[in-house]
């Protein structure tokens, strides 16, 4: 595993970004571990999450393409930093842009705040987690009407591998339905290999009690 997934698994454990317990989901589905992105809520903890995800649209796509969208509302901080971690780690200037939930009707008006949306452009779409897939559902069309846009990639913080309505996981029916590949900094699977029977700040996060309950899960919802 690449050093940057490791250092960044550390860091949403730190965070307290990524705990491990008793949780339920949205859809009601008890699960023993859960990914909470608004705990990435300083300066220090959001800038270094743009590097990491700079690093990964560096490794997984490279550095050709014009700007970062990102969906509000959390999309919107992501797209920030992410375009800055860019110039600052890379030395390449590229745009950012996010959406309004309500088009604006006065000033400079329309749905888009940040770099101008323009035919050809390459666009990567950066968002935190991928759960059902109702975000890049709901903006994907508008950003084809908004421009004839080349989306290249949509970048996640982690992918849970679980089952969305079917039998593929909602990155996996994005994938299918928009031809558009999605590309994690980190999957599950990479998480729990890491992180079993490992001390973070003293701790062990998964032991032998934890891990067998994130495989009863997998087994039960997992890809």
């Amino acid at each position: 595993m690449e050093q940057y997934k490791k250092d960044f698994i550390d860091f949403m454990v730190e965070s307290q970004v990524l705990t491990f317990g008793d949780f339920t989901t949205k859809s009601g589905r008890k699960t023993p571990f859960f990914v909470n992105t608004g705990n990435y809520d300083t300066g220090k903890k959001i800038a270094k999450l743009g590097e990491f995800y700079a690093e990964t649209i560096k490794d997984r796509y490279g550095l050709d393409f014009d700007l970062v969208y990102g969906p509000a509302y959390k999309g919107i901080p992501l797209a920030v930093t992410i375009s800055s971690a860019i110039y600052t780690m890379f030395d390449k200037n590229i745009g950012f842009t996010f959406n309004r939930k309500e088009a604006k009707d006065h000033g400079e008006g329309g749905s888009f705040v940040g770099y101008k949306l323009a035919d050809q452009q390459k666009v990567i779409i950066v968002e935190d987690v991928i759960t059902a897939g109702t975000a890049m559902r709901e903006n994907l069309p508008i950003l084809k009407d908004a421009a004839d846009l080349s989306i290249e990639a949509i970048i996640v913080s982690v992918d849970r591998m679980e089952k969305g309505t079917g039998e593929l996981s909602a990155i996996q029916e994005i994938e299918k339905d928009y031809q558009i590949p999605v590309h994690p900094i980190v999957s599950i699977d990479e998480v729990v290999d890491y992180l079993y029977n490992r001390e973070v700040n003293g701790t062990v996060i998964i032991d032998d009690e934890t891990l067998a309950r994130i495989k009863a899960y997998r087994a039960q919802y997992g890809i």
